[in-house]
């Protein structure tokens, strides 16, 4: 995958763009990031937040090495296959997002 293909990708599934980067948000504080994408040149590092405010490689990938699998459009080889709280908050943030759409009103 490419860094535009994963970014288009990131945001059709809850990710927002927070500080340039493809982020994920606590519930309960939607403006915070707490999972990020960081797209570099040649690699892309999913990064978390810990608790003292410093961000944590948890995965990191070539472009190359990063492919959509074929039945859910996941990108595999960053990890969200394996630690089932980043599809947890992938579909809190995108049904925030959605709600918001529904109501007319911004996410917080």
């Amino acid at each position: 995958m490419t860094k535009e293909e994963l970014t288009a990708w990131a945001l059709a599934n809850g990710w927002q763009m927070i500080a340039g980067k493809p982020s994920l948000t606590k519930p309960r504080s939607p403006k915070e990031a707490i999972v990020r994408m960081a797209l570099l040149a040649t690699v892309v590092n999913v990064e978390v937040k810990k608790p003292a405010g410093k961000w944590e490689k948890v995965a990191g990938q070539p472009y190359a090495k990063v492919e959509a699998d074929p039945d859910t459009g996941l990108p595999m080889g960053l990890g969200f296959d394996i630690i089932p709280s980043f599809t947890m908050l992938m579909r809190d943030n995108k049904d925030r997002q959605v709600f918001a759409r529904m109501t007319g009103k911004q996410p917080d």
